[in-house]
């Protein structure tokens, strides 16, 4: 889609904000304050795929009344062919680079235990069939697959 047909939403109207951006492209990713692993993993790999940001690669970000920021990736209309292919990919299968999204995963889940009191480790750990001790160790995989499931799960919600 090209930069001055685009509206966050249908109730909003288009941004102008550089004239000589209307004729760019808008990637198929966008984030915003509300955005999920899935929606960071994909906005950071369609950023790689297309070189990083660079002189036809432009991140630009806005303030808005629903969610209150959101980011978007102007494109240089010369990687018209990039933004297909990305957009045919996606509409496959959701995830642009499926080892970013999983590493993604696999912090969160980390970070969230982290952050956990001691008896919510117990909690998870009897409820997953082991000892309350077992609590004590590093992360919710030390202890099993099912354990990092149920921290996942937490996180998701």
């Amino acid at each position: 889609m090209k930069y001055s047909e685009f509206k966050p939403t249908a109730w909003d109207n288009h941004i102008t904000f550089d004239e000589d951006r209307e004729d760019w492209l808008v990637a198929p990713v966008g984030r915003n304050r509300d955005s999920d692993i899935l929606d960071e993993s994909n906005f950071e790999a369609a950023l790689k795929q297309l070189g990083g940001e660079s002189d036809t690669v432009e991140v630009h970000r806005f303030g808005h009344w629903a969610c209150g920021w959101f980011e978007i990736l102007l494109v240089d209309p010369k990687h018209g062919d990039a933004l297909v292919e990305m957009q045919s990919s996606l509409e496959d299968y959701p995830l642009l680079d499926e080892e970013d999204h999983s590493q993604r995963e696999y912090d969160a889940i980390n970070e969230a235990w982290d952050q956990m009191a001691l008896s919510d480790h117990i909690e998870y750990a009897v409820e997953n069939g082991h000892s309350m001790f077992a609590a004590r160790r590093g992360d919710a995989w030390s202890l099993n697959n099912d354990c990092g499931d149920a921290v996942y799960n937490l996180i998701r919600s």
